[in-house]
């Protein structure tokens, strides 16, 4: 088995979930195996996940680099690129894109469905879908760069006015 390169007190990425932070290591009894397991926790859900170690490299990711979020977020000063396709293919576009925890990808989301005030409003599922894309992106640059995340809304916020 690989050796787990994951530490407590470390955030990580878990692609379905967004970022949570490794809160410890643990075996567990299984049907009579013994399993080690990794926890984590995801404060915005109240939620605490516990994965096998030897199935983690589908499953979990470190923070992605700073080099990696800054393209990200320079994505969002783009226009959008909104495809002219019903709105029930989009959605699920946009759903792979933000479960596949690339941080472009959920950049995207973001920037295509982001409203300005002189703008439409979204319907119903569409802020659904860019709330947790604006979440999952919020928390991974407020984590890649050290801050809280008011300040990384404000940083976002930045990049949308210099669009």
């Amino acid at each position: 088995m690989k050796r787990c390169t994951f530490k407590k007190g470390e955030y990580v990425v878990y692609p379905a979930h967004g970022v949570g932070i490794v809160k410890g290591f643990e075996e567990q009894d299984i049907s009579g195996v013994y399993l080690k397991m990794i926890v984590i926790s995801f404060d915005k859900d109240r939620m605490i996940v516990k994965l096998p170690l030897n199935s983690l490299n589908q499953k979990i990711r470190k923070l992605c680099s700073q080099k990696e979020m800054q393209e990200a977020i320079n994505c969002l000063k783009e226009p959008s690129k909104t495809k002219k396709i019903m709105w029930s293919r989009r959605a699920q576009e946009y759903e792979a894109k933000i479960n596949s925890g690339v941080p472009m990808s959920i950049a995207q989301v973001v920037r295509d469905l982001h409203r300005t005030a002189t703008q439409s409003e979204h319907s119903y599922s569409e802020r659904q879908i860019y709330q947790e894309a604006l979440d999952r992106l919020l928390k991974e640059y407020a984590a890649v760069t050290q801050i809280n995340e008011k300040q990384a809304m404000e940083d976002l916020e930045k990049a949308f006015t210099a669009a």
